[in-house]
């Protein structure tokens, strides 16, 4: 057995050997989730596709610190997801949604400065395939949506580095692709399944991006929720705990990174806890790996572990 002597091994290296573990551990949980595991379609419960909208579009949430890794000091790191619903009526098999997200992080230094937040402004539809509206279905979705960093000035320096504290960032992506939800009674839990394909054309994104910046993207996400098995006075009850995995492939011509590079790879998991004695917020531990989705800081990869404070919304 051969085994790694890490004492040689600057921190870049370590973090490069520990995030291609964890992804492929990752990559493994994936393959293996029961996508299509025994269900109950006799279960009653109330369901509707702004339940399929809250688990895509993600979380709010807040950090405490920066967490543990490769990143800038942080005082909080923000992600702000308020969805505005777009359909005739809650039995509707067609729904759009409204998204002005928001991602900014407080960094510690001098004034506590917010640098560059994420403006990401996103519409979406959604369109659940079946006689009747269920969670036992599968839902087509369509996305079309903005990134950029609200700063005009030149992307690079006159050093030739990236002009990470005023630099311009901006693109607009396509993105479509499938959901698929079912509950599995036995668990008392609702699993969902994700796999879709993002497109950045490239008259619509800043010149500076390409060969740098990834234009094409497959995604996959997956995530479990663990209900209560009893209901009180029967009011709909939020999820106990969650598990939530995404994968990112990146395609294209990045870096000249070789095709089966492991750079292409983001990936995260995130596990949500509800304490019974908060109403709308619980605690949350994440694990991310790749390039960093703040706006301009695209080009460092990140290895965090962090924790907080995260908005659930999920409920039966």
């Amino acid at each position: 057995m051969n085994f790694i002597n890490i004492k040689n091994m600057n921190n870049e290296k370590i973090n490069i050997i520990l995030g291609r573990y964890v992804n492929l551990i990752i990559i493994n949980v994936l393959l293996s989730i029961p996508i299509f595991s025994q269900t109950d379609s006799e279960f009653e419960y109330n369901f509707d596709l702004s339940l399929i909208s809250e688990v895509h579009s993600g979380n709010s949430y807040v950090t405490a610190g920066g967490g543990f890794g490769n990143i800038e000091s942080l005082i909080f790191e923000a992600n702000l997801i308020p969805n505005f619903i777009l359909r005739t009526n809650k039995d509707a098999k067609l729904m759009g949604v409204l998204t002005p997200q928001i991602i900014l992080r407080m960094y510690n230094e001098e004034s506590l400065p917010v640098q560059t937040p994420s403006y990401m402004p996103q519409i979406t539809l959604y369109y659940s395939i079946g006689k009747e509206l269920s969670i036992n279905n599968f839902t087509m979705f369509g996305k079309i949506a903005h990134h950029s960093n609200g700063q005009q000035d030149n992307f690079y320096l006159e050093n030739g580095e990236i002009n990470y504290k005023s630099g311009n960032f901006s693109t607009n992506y396509f993105e479509v692709g499938v959901i698929k939800t079912f509950f599995d009674r036995t668990l008392n839990a609702a699993q969902f399944f994700s796999t879709s394909f993002q497109v950045h054309p490239e008259p619509l994104s800043i010149k500076e991006l390409k060969g740098i910046y990834s234009l094409y993207r497959w995604n996959t996400e997956f995530a479990i929720f663990k209900l209560p098995f009893e209901k009180r006075n029967n009011k709909k009850e939020k999820a106990n705990f969650s598990l939530k995995g995404y994968f990112t492939w990146l395609f294209g011509d990045v870096n000249n990174w070789k095709f089966f590079s492991f750079d292409r790879i983001i990936a995260s998991v995130t596990f949500y806890y509800h304490p019974s004695f908060l109403e709308d917020i619980g605690l949350f531990v994440q694990y991310y790996h790749g390039q960093d989705y703040y706006n301009i800081y695209f080009p460092k990869t990140r290895d965090i572990i962090r924790i907080g404070f995260m908005t659930e919304q999920f409920r039966f």
